[in-house]
C-alpha cells in the first residue's frame, strides 16, 4: 500500500520565486476571470426580445439571468478540486469549451424552458475562469502583492461590465438576441487560443492534490471546519450582496422613482460602475502601505456607516436626488477595499489547496447574492428596500468582523477566550480521565 502524500505547505511571500507580472498579464487574467460576468451583462438588453420571440413572462426572462448565478455557484465548487488535481491551465480551457458549446446551442433554443437550462449550464461552466484566475495568482502570490493583484484584477472585471451591455445591444441591433450568443462563443474562442498560447501552467507536479472523490470531500471538511476561514469568505460574498441589490434595485430607483430616462441611467450605471472601478486600483496601491485587514476593516465600517444614511435618505426622501446618488457613489466606492483584501486573508493558509478554497469563496459569492438580492423586489423595489438590504447585509458583515474572525481588537480578545476556555475543558477532561 503506497504511503499517503504529504500535504503540501502554504507558500510565505518570500518563499515565492520572483516574478513581476506586466499588464497583458494582468489584462489576460482579468479577461479570464471576467467571461462570467460579460456572459450576464452582455445579454441584459435582449431580455425584452427574448420574452417576446419565445412567448414567456418577465419571470421565466428573470431566469437565464439567475440561472448563470445558479450554475455559477455549483460550478465553482467542481471546478475548484480539478484545479488543484489537474493544475490551472487544462481545466480551464475544459470549461472555456464547454462554455462555446453552451453558447451556440442557447443560440439556436427553442423555448425558454431550454433557454434556462442552457444559461444554468453555460454558468456552471466558464464557473472555471474565475476559480483559474484567483488561483493562477494566489499560486505566485501571497499577503500584500497578492491583494494589489486581485485589486488590479477586480479594475479589469469592472471595466467589463461597464461596457458588455451596450456592446450587446450593439450585436443584437445587427441581428437578433441569439447573435449575442454567437458573439459569447466566439469570444469564448479566442480566450482559449490565448489561453493554450501565452497562459504558463503555476501549479508544479509536486504541489498537486490526489485521490478521488474523498479527497475532495476531505477538502471541503477542512474548510467547513475553519470558521475563520468562512467568516472571511462571507465578506467578499455580503460585498457581491451590496452591489447585486444595486443592480437589481437601482432601475426602479432612479427610472421610477427619480425619473431619469433610460439614457440618463445608463449613464449614471456607468458612473457608479466607476466608482468601483476607482477603488480597485485605489485599493492596489494603499496595500504598498496598509495591511489588508485595515484596509478591510476600514472599508467595511465607512460603507456601513454610508447604507445607514442612504437608509434614512431612503425613508425620508430627504435630499432628494442627489443626496442618495452621492451617497451610493461614495458606498459603492469602498467596494474595492472589500474583495480583494478578504479574498486574500481568506486564502492566506491555503496555498496547497486554493482551488478549492477559492471555489468556496466563489460559490458563496454567487449563492449568497442570488438569494439575498431579490429581496430588493420583495420589499417594495423602492430606494428604501434597496437601501434597507444593503445595510443589513453591510450589518452582518461588520458583526461577522468582530465577532467572527481576529481581524479587531474585540475579535482578539474573544478569540483568545475561546482558547482559553477550550485549554480549561480540555485540562478539565485531562484530570477526569486521569483521577
Amino acid at each position: 500500500m503506497n504511503d499517503p502524500q504529504p500535504t503540501p505547505t502554504a507558500p510565505t511571500e518570500s518563499a515565492l520565486p520572483r516574478y513581476r507580472p506586466g499588464i497583458k498579464y494582468i489584462l489576460m487574467l482579468g479577461a479570464i476571470a471576467a467571461i462570467p460576468a460579460i456572459t450576464t451583462d452582455i445579454y441584459l438588453p435582449s431580455l425584452t426580445d427574448v420574452r417576446d420571440e419565445l412567448a414567456t413572462t418577465d419571470a421565466m426572462v428573470a431566469m437565464t439571468m439567475s440561472g448563470m448565478l445558479i450554475g455559477g455557484a455549483v460550478g465553482q465548487l467542481m471546478w475548484g478540486p480539478l484545479t488543484d488535481r489537474y493544475g490551472r491551465k487544462a481545466p480551464l480551457l475544459v470549461g472555456l469549451a464547454l462554455h462555446i458549446i453552451t453558447s451556440l446551442l442557447c443560440a439556436i433554443a427553442p423555448n425558454i424552458t431550454i433557454l434556462v437550462t442552457l444559461r444554468i449550464m453555460q454558468g456552471f461552466f466558464n464557473a472555471a475562469c474565475a476559480v483559474a484566475a484567483i488561483s493562477v495568482i494566489r499560486d505566485r502570490f501571497v499577503g500584500a502583492t497578492a491583494a494589489r493583484l486581485l485589486s488590479q484584477l477586480m479594475l479589469v472585471i469592472g471595466v467589463a461590465p461597464l461596457f458588455a451591455p451596450s456592446v450587446g445591444g450593439a450585436i443584437a441591433s445587427f441581428g437578433s438576441w441569439r447573435t449575442v450568443f454567437l458573439a459569447l462563443a466566439i469570444i469564448g474562442a479566442i480566450m482559449a487560443v490565448i489561453v493554450a498560447r501565452f497562459l504558463p501552467e503555476t501549479l508544479a507536479e509536486d504541489h498537486r492534490l490526489t485521490g478521488g472523490v474523498g479527497r475532495v470531500a476531505k477538502g471541503y471538511w477542512t474548510l467547513a471546519k475553519d470558521r475563520k476561514f468562512l467568516a472571511l469568505a462571507m465578506l467578499p460574498a455580503l460585498a457581491m450582496t451590496t452591489i447585486f441589490a444595486y443592480v437589481v434595485g437601482s432601475p426602479f430607483v432612479f427610472q421610477e422613482h427619480y425619473g431619469l430616462s433610460t439614457s440618463q441611467y445608463a449613464v449614471l450605471f456607468a458612473m457608479n460602475g466607476l466608482a468601483m472601478v476607482f477603488s480597485a486600483q485605489l485599493n492596489a496601491s494603499l496595500v504598498r502601505k496598509f495591511s489588508p485587514e485595515s484596509l478591510l476593516r476600514v472599508g467595511l465600517g465607512l460603507q456601513l456607516v454610508l447604507a445607514l444614511a442612504l437608509v434614512l435618505w431612503g425613508a425620508t426622501g430627504w435630499g432628494g436626488f442627489w443626496t442618495f446618488e452621492v451617497t451610493l457613489w461614495l458606498l459603492l466606492g469602498c467596494q474595492g477595499l472589500i474583495g480583494a483584501n478578504a479574498q486574500v486573508l481568506a486564502l492566506a493558509n491555503y496555498g496547497h489547496m486554493v482551488g478549492t478554497a477559492a471555489a468556496v469563496l466563489g460559490s458563496l459569492q454567487s449563492g449568497v447574492a442570488g438569494a439575498v438580492s431579490p429581496m430588493v423586489g420583495v420589499f417594495g423595489g423602492d430606494a428604501l428596500a434597496m437601501a434597507a438590504v444593503i445595510a443589513a447585509g453591510l450589518i452582518l458583515a461588520n458583526l461577522i468582523v468582530v465577532f467572527g474572525t481576529d481581524l479587531t481588537q474585540a475579535g482578539r480578545k474573544a478569540r483568545a477566550r475561546t482558547t482559553l476556555q477550550r485549554a480549561i475543558k480540555e485540562r478539565e477532561i485531562g484530570d477526569s480521565t486521569h483521577g
